[in-house]
């Protein structure tokens, strides 16, 4: 996949709050929004958490992390697997009103659980689809990953344009595909996001200023859904979302969360599991630090706390 068509953005929310937002307004349209839950709903073959004695109950409020991928398959037509170009773990506590997001680089050469190798973590989802992503990620920051969500590329100008632009507040002044991106607040229609959301080599910070931009585009599209009156067209919503994602999350989970968390959605705390370059026979990775390592852990493992 060429470097000008890749869209760096995964999810969250955007599917859970835009279909739980909705859900209210009439017959046909809760109908409509619960036969698209019922069509992005796509189970894993995991077993339990061997991080959890009982599974998380989302009925009875409590917090629970998600594993958000965001794939390179629905970019230029294609239909293979592919990789995991973005990959976020969010943890959603409702006991403090917090959603914690945080990003992983694709590059981050960790153990790959499952397929006996060392390697980047995005490989993982190539090797053994959302199952191997979910062991891999989980091994890695040593907390139950309890769901999933993912996203091929091609949905978010979809997306974006659907809820009819977002505003983020931005810190550097760059341009990308012919569009101008000044310091301050500025607003993005979905192709713009796209650009947006892409550029790193003009960044001094690279892949991890990058990410920075994902998480203000998720940030600003789950806040924006969340304000049912800036939703129209919910039909485009849907049909996006039906195209374009799946999860484990179940219909009922999505009424719970509904009902239960979401103050937790709308205050979102963002991080970055921060490595180091290094080069590994001609290879790219980034190297985690343990003390890295162990402060995100921490920060993850707190929020999961009942």
């Amino acid at each position: 996949m060429s470097t000008g068509k890749k869209v760096f953005l995964s999810i969250l929310a955007i599917m859970l709050v835009i279909i739980i937002g909705i859900g209210g307004y009439a017959a046909k349209v809760y109908f409509d929004v619960k036969g698209t839950a019922n069509e992005i709903h796509q189970p894993t073959t995991r077993k339990q958490s061997e991080k959890r004695e009982q599974p998380v109950n989302i009925d009875a409020g409590e917090p629970f992390s998600v594993l958000l991928l965001g794939l390179d398959t629905g970019d230029l037509g294609r239909d293979e697997q592919g990789r995991s170009d973005t990959m976020l773990v969010a943890t959603i506590n409702p006991n403090n009103n917090q959603t914690t997001l945080v990003s992983i680089a694709r590059d981050t050469y960790t153990e790959i659980v499952g397929n006996g190798t060392m390697d980047k973590i995005n490989h993982a989802y190539a090797f053994g689809g959302v199952e191997m992503a979910m062991d891999s990620v989980e091994n890695l920051l040593d907390i139950p990953l309890d769901h999933y969500v993912t996203i091929n590329m091609k949905g978010l100008k979809e997306l974006v344009d659907a809820v009819g632009g977002v505003s983020v507040e931005n810190t550097l002044a760059f341009s990308q595909d012919g569009n101008d991106f000044p310091i301050g607040t500025i607003q993005l229609n979905g192709e713009q996001a796209l650009s947006y959301s892409r550029m790193r080599y003009e960044d001094p910070k690279g892949d991890y200023g990058r990410q920075d931009r994902q998480r203000k585009i998720i940030t600003a599209i789950v806040k924006k859904s969340l304000n049912l009156s800036t939703i129209t067209g919910y039909k485009s919503i849907l049909d996006t979302i039906g195209s374009n994602m799946k999860t484990d999350l179940s219909w009922e989970d999505m009424v719970d969360l509904q009902s239960k968390y979401r103050e937790a959605f709308a205050n979102i705390k963002q991080d970055t599991l921060q490595g180091q370059g290094v080069m590994r026979d001609g290879v790219s990775y980034q190297d985690i630090t343990p003390e890295e390592l162990a402060r995100v852990q921490g920060i993850l493992k707190a929020q999961l706390e009942k």
